[in-house]
């Protein structure tokens, strides 16, 4: 184990961190197949170290034909060859570590790729083996199994039961996804599966890996028994049970899973930890961030608020208390790789259908791009003053609106090509980073992109802001430093606005104070040095969409 580097330091060391997204695919591409890879990451670290985060955090770099960009594993203890090896991968960890930044990787618990070696020899297996056992095959009804076995619409398409071909040529039993077909879901009731998980997460962390991104993490446990099958016809969270006996989702037994898990990360030093990626309703968070699970659970509150002040605070007090009852701290999460990126959201109209808005052929004219630039700015500031941890997505660092013009021919996610005229498409946020403002792909990498990107990524660009003041990247860059220099205990006091409703404005108990006005009258500076603004006072007071720190 001599050639892994390892980061030691406090236990709690996730607690108030601020972890940076990766989407390897579309970060940096080293040898120019317009494709990134773990080398393009390797050469952007002192980036990453300039910028400030504590952590990273690697969307799916595994072994993969990409049905579901990533999500589709077909080998959990290796490194896609377009992406890189596990040489390459150790020498990342190293050189992060090295540079005092921590690495959590996205383990993909609920299914596998079709393409995993388990699958394919369920395939070859007869109805009831052990092959079979892995996963979740059933019989389908009618006189010949022609119906699939229960009513279960999948995450991209009509349908989450997939007939196979038996051996022997013949139409036979059909088997369970939650999303693509190329992803069946695996059967958590085998032992088998839970004792194979549990020697992913040895073999990462044996290499150094400081904690894990638990994709779909509410999902693995489904009601099975006695011959059940669940029926679904729509996945919105109104629908899901929250006393953990839904059919589906957030079952009580899900979290005996994470408990054995928890008994792998203890044997580290410090504990590995994990985000759980756990779409529940509010009060069902607590046990995936319980510190006999998982340690965190994502807090999805805000990235469907509204710019409102009220609602803003409303979330943010709830999550502070309810962490604070469960012993865990908040993440704070504006974008990612799902989501129409926030720069973009905050610049449309509050209550905005983001599917209807994204189908319209007028979208682009509804932006108000400026708007959002500076709400996107004020928001981040906000929640980086706040008590827990906060998870960027790479390029919000840049200001990045989402690009909206990519061919359909172009695009790659299967919510939108398999559900067509009903989805929007997450290939926008996923469109490789502007490094330069020339080059065929903007410096991403010498052989183009995987993705089209836009021409205004000329003026977005890493080179066009670096050492800009003002610019999006060095109002990161600021607030990143001097939070790392003023971040305290997780706690916080609101002061309230008796005459303007319209402002979010705390206090940590060190005096550094946090104001964002989210109306459009001028606010007047409590007492206090300004340390950072995200846009101009305007004589003296704090603008429209303007968020301010002040010290003592």
């Amino acid at each position: 184990m001599s050639e892994y580097t390892f980061l030691t330091g406090p236990a709690d060391w996730w607690r108030q961190a601020v972890v940076y997204q990766i989407y390897p695919r579309s970060f940096a591409d080293e040898n120019g197949d317009g494709i990134g890879d773990l080398k393009g990451i390797i050469s952007r670290i002192p980036y990453l170290k300039k910028l400030g985060v504590d952590a990273v955090w690697l969307s799916p770099f595994y072994p993969s034909a990409l049905a579901d960009g990533g999500y589709d594993v077909a080998d959990y203890r290796d490194v896609d060859p377009r992406i890189g090896t596990l040489t390459e991968f150790d020498e990342m960890v190293n050189e992060l570590h090295r540079n005092e930044i921590r690495i959590f990787v996205d383990i993909v618990p609920n299914h596998s790729s079709d393409l995993h070696p388990w699958f394919q020899a369920a395939l070859k297996a007869a109805p009831g083996s052990t092959e079979r056992e892995r996963y979740i095959f059933r019989d389908g009804k009618g006189e010949h199994g022609e119906i699939r076995p229960s009513e279960l619409v999948s995450h991209f398409g009509p349908t989450g039961w997939t007939r196979i071909t038996e051996p022997d040529g013949k139409p036979g039993q059909w088997y369970m996804h939650l999303f693509a077909k190329e992803q069946p879901d695996f059967n958590w009731d085998n032992p088998e599966v839970r004792e194979d998980f549990l020697k992913t997460l040895r073999f990462w962390s044996d290499r150094g890996v400081d904690g894990y991104r638990v994709d779909v993490a509410h999902a693995l446990v489904k009601n099975l028994k006695g011959g059940h099958l669940p029926n679904r016809l729509a996945f919105d969270l109104e629908v899901m049970k929250n006393d953990g006996t839904d059919d589906l989702f957030d079952r009580d037994e899900v979290h005996e899973i994470y408990a054995e898990w928890r008994k792998v990360f203890n044997q580290y030093d410090p504990p590995r930890v994990a985000v759980a990626e756990a779409w529940v309703h509010a009060n069902r968070r607590a046990a995936y961030a319980s510190e006999k699970g998982l340690g965190q659970a994502f807090s999805f509150d805000l990235l469907g608020a509204p710019w409102r002040a009220k609602k803003f605070k409303e979330i943010i007090d709830y999550n502070l208390k309810s962490a604070k009852s469960y012993g865990s701290s908040t993440t704070w999460v504006f974008s990612n790789h799902d989501v129409i990126r926030h720069a973009t959201r905050f610049g449309l109209p509050n209550g905005t259908n983001l599917t209807e808005w994204f189908l319209s052929p007028d979208r682009e004219s509804k932006i108000n791009f400026k708007q959002g630039l500076e709400r996107a700015r004020a928001a981040t500031m906000l929640i980086l003053a706040l008590p827990g941890s906060t998870y960027l997505y790479q390029g919000e660092e840049l200001g990045l609106h989402e690009p909206l013009n990519i061919p359909s021919e172009r695009m790659q996610d299967p919510q939108w090509f398999r559900n067509p005229g009903k989805a929007l498409s997450r290939d926008g946020c996923r469109v490789p980073l502007p490094w330069s403002a020339s080059g065929t792909s903007f410096g991403f990498g010498p052989g183009g992109s995987h993705l089209p990107q836009p021409s205004w990524f000329a003026d977005v660009a890493v080179d066009k802001q670096d050492g800009v003041e003002g610019s999006t990247l060095e109002l990161y860059r600021q607030a990143l430093s001097l939070r790392r220099k003023l971040q305290t205990v997780e706690e916080l006091r609101w002061v309230n606005h008796i005459f303007n409703n319209k402002v979010v404005h705390f206090v940590r108990p060190n005096g550094w104070q946090s104001i964002t006005n989210f109306g459009e009258k001028l606010v007047k500076l409590p007492a206090g040095n300004v340390v950072l603004t995200s846009q101009p006072l305007v004589d003296g007071k704090i603008g429209p969409n303007t968020t301010v720190w002040l010290t003592k």
